[in-house]
C-alpha cells in the first residue's frame, strides 16, 4: 500500500487561510495523488476552531515551531491576541491524523506559523522571513514524518519514486 500525504487543505483549494482565501497547488502529481486517494487534507488551525478570516499570527521573537513547542515562545496575532495553545492543539491534531492515516510525508504551505517548513515570518508583522518551521511543521518532523513545502513538491515526488 502506499503511504499517504498529509497536505494543507489551503493547496488542495479549501478558502481556510487567515485570510480567507485558498492557495491551491497545480501540480499533475496532486491529480494523480488525489485519484489513488493518497491525500489527507488538514488545516490545522481549523482543526482547533479558529475562523476563517482571522488576523494574521507569527511566532514572537524570531524564533521557531519548536522554541514554541518546547514552551520558549509564543503565536501571537497582528492584535496582539496570544494563540499559542491553539497552535500547539492544532499541532497535536496534525500529527493524530497524519498517525491515524498513515501519512509519512507532509506537504504543507510555506510561510505559515503552522505549516512552515522553509521559512516562517519573524514576528514583527513586517513582511520580513526566516527560515525555519511552523509549529504544526516542527510537530509533525518530531513525529517522523518528512515534511516538504509546497515549494518542494518536486523533491516529495522524488522522495516517494525511492
Amino acid at each position: 500500500m502506499q503511504s499517504k500525504i498529509l497536505v494543507s487543505a489551503c493547496l488542495m483549494g479549501h478558502a481556510v487561510r487567515y485570510d480567507g482565501r485558498a492557495k491551491p497547488l497545480l501540480h499533475p502529481a496532486i491529480e494523480t495523488w488525489r485519484a489513488e486517494g493518497r491525500l489527507v487534507a488538514i488545516c490545522p488551525e481549523m482543526s482547533v476552531g479558529m475562523t476563517v478570516p482571522r488576523p494574521p499570527a507569527e511566532i514572537a521573537e524570531a524564533a521557531s515551531g519548536e522554541e514554541v513547542l518546547a514552551g520558549k515562545t509564543r503565536v501571537v496575532e497582528l492584535t496582539g491576541a496570544d494563540v499559542t495553545e491553539e497552535f500547539l492543539r492544532a499541532a497535536r491534531n496534525a500529527v493524530a491524523l497524519a498517525r491515524q492515516a498513515g501519512c509519512h510525508y507532509a506537504l504543507l504551505i510555506d510561510g505559515s506559523p503552522s505549516c512552515g517548513s522553509g521559512f516562517i515570518y519573524d514576528g514583527t508583522f513586517t513582511g520580513h522571513k526566516q527560515a525555519g518551521n511552523g509549529v504544526t511543521a516542527a510537530a509533525l518532523k518530531a513525529a517522523g514524518v518528512e515534511v516538504f513545502s509546497d515549494r518542494e513538491i518536486e523533491l516529495l515526488i522524488e522522495r516517494i519514486a525511492q
